[in-house]
């Protein structure tokens, strides 16, 4: 049976060795590789990430791939439908790849890797960043203090580099980041590790650093590896028939064999034998699994809750988290009572409501997993809260649980952003309004019409629903006149009715406040008066003051008032105060010397 397989990175322990940062790991790791049967990779919105919210819209609608990293979630990358890529951010240690040491705002986009489609990526706590394309090429950058990016030096990459040693005909297929250590694996199941090797990270048998990619052996020897993640100072792999390999750092037991002591070479989880492994997920300094029976396993360390079983205790090997409760018979609904249909089905629900992805980062102590019917939870450490057992979300995607409630907000893996051409009902009705093509009804104003459709107008505004239902004469016609208002005002509360939007500038917002009052559109007329608020200024004060008091505006009203006092000088130098009507001058006057205005 052929099954599929994902993982993501693990970080050290909180009790971690001697090591040349104290800055927690970071990786991000890469969706189920080359043969999942499930994609469970939600559409996500890149604007919950604080860092892209320096992107203008059309900027962010190219964006077909994205990751944010950093130990303050202060660098991006992001890949567009173009396959061009584009970092910004902090720079630190030159992870942005941009050829110099600078932080920038602006995107800079890297044309050394321009058309590679990129098919996984990661970065470590230095930062350094592995990327690996569609191709199997594998390129690396940033911090290269251990020799983490695998050129057999220790100077920094400024600018992406191919790492090809032991990697000739070789393709890459995923890349992991420790702290300061690299994992590869290859089409053929093969690992290659390099960097850091203080606790036999890189699975050689000894703690000497290596400069190069080197294969993992010993008891990966003849077995195929379908995902790979990194820790801290450690590493895990998962093989083609779900067993699960660790190595490297384990202080806090999160390399889940029993003990916690390092291993030099992989060791099997020996506790998950029986399972079949489906994807792996590890924090800071926890881990955990997910079956093919949509079963959640934790260990790891504990300290703020991240492993979900209701206490804070580490655990040296997986535990099994989020088990429905058996029911006793006495818990079951009597037979013929009013709610046992409704009940039975709710149980049966919960019961076979699986969980299908898991999630951690290991830059942070939260957890998150989603189940088939689509409820996401969290736990560990949340906001600063240690929620020790997981919490029901109203997110549709664990992604969002590391937007909003992870510190820092980085990314969990390289999100893919899905493009296609489904609208919403509200994006819909927007592309609709002036349609030609779907409309069924049509207004004149000053020679040109305005495409609508009578049951959006009827579910929209009273005063059309009137209209349309009442016998009115309007009700039988095709082509309704309009004369009393302007075509840019009327298009613009049609517009409104389809978007719920007005883009007008304060001296037309008059009209459509005017319009809003006939036509009892009190949102509108809010919307209206918001407008001219935001447009007021010396010369057009005392028009907006006259339309307020036209329209019984009385907010509005004592708003323009009071900057037309503000600014009395001015504004009584101006066209408008001298063409107002004369009892509206008089009364001006009165009410302003009231308020002092004329006081020495």
């Amino acid at each position: 049976m052929e099954r599929c397989f994902s993982v993501s990175g693990d970080s050290g322990g909180l009790t971690a060795p001697a090591s040349p940062s104290p800055v927690p790991p970071v990786l991000t790791p890469t969706p189920p590789p080359r043969r999942a049967r499930v994609r469970y990779q939600a559409m996500v919105d890149v604007g919950k990430w604080p860092l892209f919210t320096l992107l203008g819209a059309q900027e962010v609608s190219r964006i077909r791939q994205a990751c944010v990293f950093g130990t303050s979630a202060n660098e991006a990358i992001y890949i567009t439908q173009d396959d061009e890529v584009f970092v910004f951010g902090l720079n630190c240690s030159n992870c942005l790849g941009t050829g110099d040491s600078q932080s920038t705002m602006v995107p800079k986009k890297l044309d050394f890797l321009r058309g590679k489609k990129v098919v996984s990526l990661s970065y470590g706590s230095g930062p350094h960043v592995l990327l690996a394309t569609e191709g199997g090429e594998l390129f690396a950058w940033g911090h290269n203090g251990y020799s983490q990016l695998g050129n057999g030096t220790t100077n920094q990459g400024v600018s992406p580099i191919l790492v090809s040693t032991n990697l000739q005909n070789k393709k890459i297929t995923q890349v992991a980041c420790g702290s300061h250590h690299s994992l590869a694996l290859t089409h053929d199941g093969e690992v290659f590790a390099w960097g850091y090797n203080n606790c036999g990270q890189v699975g050689s048998g000894a703690t000497a650093n290596q400069p190069t990619p080197r294969r993992v052996t010993n008891c990966l020897q003849g077995k195929v590896v379908m995902g790979i993640a990194c820790g801290q100072t450690s590493s895990m792999a998962v093989l083609d028939n779900g067993e699960v390999f660790g190595w490297g750092y384990n202080g806090n037991g999160q390399l889940g064999v029993g003990n916690n002591g390092n291993q030099l070479t992989p060791c099997r989880l020996a506790a998950l034998q029986g399972l079949c492994v489906l994807q792996i997920a590890s924090g800071y300094a926890h881990s955990l699994a997910l079956t093919d029976e949509g079963l959640l396993y934790a260990w790891g360390a504990n300290t703020y809750g991240q492993l979900g079983t209701g206490n804070k205790s580490n655990q040296l090997s997986p535990v099994h988290i989020m088990a429905e409760k058996e029911r006793g018979e006495g818990e079951w609904p009597a037979v013929g009572s009013k709610r046992t249909r409704e009940n039975t089905e709710e149980a049966w629900h919960r019961e076979t409501d699986r969980i299908v992805e898991i999630a951690a980062c290991h830059s942070t102590h939260t957890s998150a997993c989603k189940t088939q019917s689509g409820q996401v939870y969290m736990w560990g450490q949340c906001r600063g809260q240690s929620i020790v057992l997981p919490h029901l979300t109203h997110f549709s995607c664990t992604d969002d649980v590391f937007a909003c409630f992870a510190t820092p907000s980085v990314m969990w893996r390289l999100l893919s952003m899905e493009h296609d051409d489904f609208l919403t009902v509200a994006q819909s009705l927007r592309k609709e309004f002036d349609s030609p093509e779907t409309a069924d009804l049509k207004f004149s104003l000053d020679g040109k019409y305005i495409h609508v459709h009578k049951a959006v107008l009827k579910i929209r505004c009273e005063h059309f629903r009137s209209m349309f239902q009442s016998h009115w004469t309007e009700d039988m016609k095709e082509v309704i006149e309009i004369d009393q208002f302007s075509y840019p005002v009327y298009r613009s509360f049609l517009e409104f009715l389809y978007t719920d939007n007005v883009d007008l500038p304060p001296e037309d917002a008059i009209g459509l406040l005017d319009l809003a009052t006939s036509y009892c559109e009190n949102r509108l007329k809010r919307l209206c008066q918001h407008i001219i608020k935001r447009g007021i200024t010396v010369e057009n004060a005392f028009s907006l003051l006259s339309a307020a008091v036209r329209y019984d505006a009385e907010d509005l009203e004592e708003f323009c008032f009071k900057f037309c006092v503000n600014h009395l000088t001015e504004v009584t130098q101006t066209a408008a105060f001298w063409q107002i009507d004369g009892n509206m001058l008089k009364e001006f006057i009165c009410r302003a010397s009231r308020c002092g205005a004329f006081k020495n």
